[in-house]
């Protein structure tokens, strides 16, 4: 997990990733898209391959890298139990449910009985 974290950190990696997202390309296209020399982009690539995010082949003279997302999985996994957002979501649910449900009974059973209820 610490070199998948390690290789999308750089943003030249992230864009790299994103672009083979829709498809696989050569390493020449993905070096043409860059403002950075051929070299630092072979660099880039290495450490994309390497981390396992993705897989390169051979095709005549040409290298084709497509994406490997698989790598991600226990990275998301461990940002997922981080924010956890859904814990948050059904506590504010409950807290929700309960005051609705506190209305309805106090209209149902009529300002008098609220107001006894408050003096005993």
């Amino acid at each position: 997990m610490d070199e998948v974290a390690a290789a999308i950190a750089d943003p030249v990696r992230r864009r790299i990733l994103s672009m083979l997202r829709d498809a696989p390309l050569a390493a020449g296209e993905i070096a043409k898209r860059f403002t950075i020399s051929r070299p630092a982009i072979s660099r880039h690539l290495r450490v994309l391959r390497e981390s396992g995010l993705v897989r390169d082949e051979l095709v005549g003279r040409t290298r084709i890298y497509r994406l490997d997302p698989a790598p991600l999985a226990p990275l998301v996994d461990w940002l997922g139990g981080i924010v956890a957002p859904d814990r948050w979501e059904q506590r504010l649910d409950a807290l929700e449910t309960e005051v609705y449900r506190t209305r309805r009974e106090r209209r149902t059973r009529g300002p008098a009985a609220h107001r006894t209820e408050h003096t005993a």
